[in-house]
C-alpha cells in the first residue's frame, strides 16, 4: 500500500502529465501566450488534490522558436516553466518544471507533512 507522501507525489506526476501532453501542439503566438497560461493553470487546478499551478511560457524561447513566416509556434516543453502544489491527506508536495539541460524536467521540491 502506498503511503501518503508517494500517493501526494503520484498525483503531482499526474498533473504534469496532462499539463504536457494535454497542450504540447497548442498554436501560441505573444498576444495568446498569457491567455494560454491561465488556461493552463486552471485545467490542472481542476484536478483532485491541486491547490496552485502556475505556468510561464519564457517570452525568450518563444521569440526563438516563432516562425516568422506564420508568425507563430507550437508550444513546447521547452518553451515552459511551471509549479504544481498537490494536497493530500495532510501532505503537500512542490513540484517544478524548468528547462535543464536542453530538456524541461520535471521534479518534486518538496514533500511536507502538516
Amino acid at each position: 500500500m502506498p503511503t501518503d507522501a508517494e500517493t501526494a507525489c503520484f498525483e503531482a506526476g499526474i498533473k504534469f502529465g496532462t499539463l504536457y501532453h494535454q497542450f504540447t501542439g497548442t498554436p501560441v503566438d505573444h498576444d495568446s501566450a498569457p491567455g494560454l497560461e491561465h488556461a493552463m493553470e486552471e485545467a490542472i487546478e481542476n484536478q483532485p488534490y491541486c491547490t496552485n499551478a502556475s505556468v510561464t511560457i519564457r517570452e525568450d524561447r518563444l521569440d526563438e522558436a516563432i516562425d516568422p513566416a506564420v508568425g507563430y509556434t507550437e508550444l513546447q516543453g521547452p518553451l515552459l516553466d511551471a509549479g504544481i502544489t498537490v494536497e493530500y491527506e495532510g501532505i503537500t508536495v512542490h513540484t517544478r518544471m524548468e528547462l535543464e539541460e536542453g530538456y524541461p524536467r520535471m521534479r518534486v521540491e518538496s514533500v511536507e507533512r502538516e
